[in-house]
C-alpha cells in the first residue's frame, strides 16, 4: 500500500483585478505537510501548471506567518519541492494513497475548472484513497463525480471557508466562486465552526475537508488516522 500523499497547489497568482498577488496560503501547506512528514508519510507537491508554485504574499508575513510556515521556509527539502512542483497532467493517481487540495485564494480560479484536478480527485476516490482539502482548496472537489455520476460532495458532510469569512476578509468581492455556496449548490451538507476563523473539520467516509488555515493540521491528522486504519486493515 502506498505511503504517499499528493499535495495539489494552485498555479494562479493574480488576485482578480485588484492588482495584488495570491497563490497558496503557506500555513495550509506547511502545517499539513509537517503533520504528515513527521508521521512518516511521503509528501509530493504538484501544481496545475507545474514548476514553482506561487505563495500568497500575505501568508509570508506577520501576523499570518506561523511556526509551521517558518519551518517550511527553513526546510531545504520542502523549499526545493515548492520550487519545482510536478505538473498535474504528469501525475498518476495510482501512486498515492491520499490527495490533499491545499487552500489559498488562487485555487478559486484554477481548481474548479482544471481537468487534471478532477481526474486525480476521481482517480484516488475510486481507488479507495483518502480525498481531502482545506479552505478554498475544497473547490478542487467540486468538479469531481462519484461512481454514480453524482457530485462527489453530494449528500456528504463537508466544509470550506465560510461565506461569512469571505465577507469579513472582503474576498467575497474578489474570488469568482464562494466555496460554501458552491458546495451547497452541489448538494453538500455544509457545516462550519460556530465563530468565523475557528477550526472545523468534516469527515465523511474517505472525504476529509477543513474550513480555514487553522483547520489544516486537523485535516492532515484525520488523513493520517485514516491511512493508518487502512494499513492496519490490510495486514
Amino acid at each position: 500500500m502506498s505511503n504517499s500523499v499528493l499535495f495539489v497547489l494552485t498555479s494562479h497568482s493574480d488576485l482578480g483585478d485588484t492588482g495584488q498577488k495570491t497563490g497558496t496560503w503557506l500555513e495550509e501547506l506547511a502545517a499539513a505537510y509537517f503533520v504528515l512528514v513527521d508521521a512518516g508519510y511521503d509528501v509530493e507537491l504538484a501544481s496545475v501548471q507545474g514548476g514553482e508554485a506561487p505563495l500568497d504574499p500575505a501568508s509570508l508575513d506577520d501576523p499570518w506567518l506561523t511556526d509551521a510556515g517558518r519551518r517550511f521556509q527553513a526546510d531545504a527539502k520542502a523549499s526545493a519541492a515548492l520550487a519545482a512542483t510536478a505538473r498535474l497532467a504528469d501525475v498518476s493517481p495510482d501512486s498515492f494513497a491520499a490527495i490533499y487540495f491545499v487552500g489559498g485564494a488562487g485555487a478559486a480560479w484554477d481548481f474548479p475548472v482544471d481537468a487534471d484536478v478532477r481526474r486525480l480527485a476521481e482517480g484516488i476516490d475510486r481507488a479507495g484513497g483518502i480525498v481531502s482539502a482545506v479552505c478554498h482548496g475544497v473547490l478542487g472537489l467540486t468538479s469531481a463525480q462519484a461512481r454514480d455520476g453524482q457530485p462527489l460532495v453530494a449528500g456528504r458532510e463537508v466544509t470550506a471557508v465560510s461565506n461569512k469569512e469571505e465577507e469579513l476578509t472582503t474576498f467575497d468581492k474578489v474570488v469568482p466562486i464562494l466555496p460554501e455556496s458552491r458546495l451547497v449548490e452541489l448538494g453538500g451538507l455544509y457545516g462550519c465552526a460556530s465563530e468565523p476563523f475557528g477550526a472545523h473539520v468534516a469527515v465523511d467516509g474517505n472525504l476529509v475537508t477543513g474550513q480555514n488555515p487553522a483547520s489544516a493540521p486537523l485535516v492532515a491528522r484525520a488523513v493520517a488516522d485514516r491511512l493508518g486504519t487502512r494499513a492496519e486493515a490490510a495486514t
